[in-house]
């Protein structure tokens, strides 16, 4: 009776060393997964930064471009209406009438301007839209990170313990 109790405890040990090694080898193929995987995201995260650092650069370039052209067409604009008004006011011989030379400039420069305020726009929201989706990027990122490192200090705590029991049950 005592063999039989025995043989079965070694029978019942064997059964539950052998299950333990199974989730071992579970547990570290789900590790090695996590690995490749976090390994993964660490190399499109690093791309996709280098992507929006020099997206954000050329709409910042952009952005001051337009920026200094608009400053200069509007100091431009803004003599040329001094200029043709002085020029209207001395009564100037071989002068235009003045309505018709406030309308040219003016129409010419409300035009330009508002389709370089509406560049300037563009970029900006661009820009804002850039920087939103690197920042949405990143928490995600960061996140995701975490809980990888959560889940394979869990799952190694696992392997760990359950090589140490089937260890013991062998012996």
């Amino acid at each position: 009776g005592d063999i039989a109790k025995l043989t079965t405890k070694i029978d019942q040990a064997a059964a539950r060393s052998t299950s333990l090694k199974a989730d071992v080898v579970e547990l570290q193929n789900e590790l090695a997964t996590l690995a490749k995987t976090q390994s993964e995201m660490d190399t499109i995260r690093t791309e996709t930064h280098a992507d929006y650092v020099q997206a954000k650069k050329d709409l910042e370039l952009g952005l001051a471009g337009v920026r200094k052209a608009l400053s200069v067409l509007r100091d431009y604009f803004a003599m040329k209406n001094e200029k043709a008004e002085e020029a209207f006011l001395q009564g100037g011989a071989g002068q235009p009438a003045a309505p018709a030379m406030f309308d040219k400039a003016g129409g010419a420069a409300s035009s330009i301007v508002g389709i370089l305020e509406q560049v300037e726009s563009d970029f900006a929201k661009s820009l804002a839209t850039e920087e939103t989706e690197e920042s949405d990027a990143a928490d995600i990122y960061e996140k995701v990170t975490q809980e990888n490192k959560i889940s394979a200090a869990s799952k190694e705590q696992d392997v760990k313990y359950k090589v140490k029991e089937s260890t013991e049950l062998d012996k």
